[in-house]
């Protein structure tokens, strides 16, 4: 069976595709990718984040509720220490902000990105040590975000 260029993966990703070949982690040339813990109790946005971080050669964890990642955090039920943290703000039971400040308990210099979509949560964070980004966040703008964070860790 023969494929045009128009049913190639590279050309209906456009840029998309190249982006991810760009931004591949070369941190300290490490064997392993950097683990990335997803916290997001939109199991739509977590698979679309999560895609988008796999596609760019880290191993990604979700989670759909804080709740179960502070359990598994304390319990040490990850496969792989975690190099990086993103949650959601609004999730029921626990906001981003409260789970934060019980994570700073046992892990306080974990590098963590939030999304939000309401510019007043930043305030929230104040004095948590996260970086704060606003939703929609372009897959460009999340690589970028995850690299730089992940680059100041080392």
């Amino acid at each position: 069976m023969k494929t045009s260029p128009e049913d190639h993966p590279s050309h209906n990703s456009g840029v998309l595709a190249a982006h991810f070949t760009a931004t591949q982690p070369h941190l300290d040339d490490r064997a392993m990718p950097a683990t990335i813990l997803l916290i997001d109790d939109n199991a739509v946005q977590a698979a679309t984040r999560q895609t988008i971080l796999k596609r760019a050669g880290y191993f990604v964890i979700a989670v759909l509720s804080p709740e179960r990642a502070l359990e598994q955090f304390r319990n040490g039920e990850y496969p792989a220490p975690i190099d990086l943290l993103i949650t959601d703000h609004m999730m029921p039971g626990m906001t981003g902000s409260e789970f934060i400040t019980a994570l700073r308990e046992f892990a306080p210099h974990l590098p963590v990105l939030v999304i939000s979509g309401l510019v007043e949560a930043e305030e929230e964070y104040h004095g948590l040590d996260v970086h704060f980004r606003m939703k929609p966040i372009p897959p460009a703008n999340l690589l970028s975000s995850v690299h730089q964070l992940l680059e100041e860790k080392h």
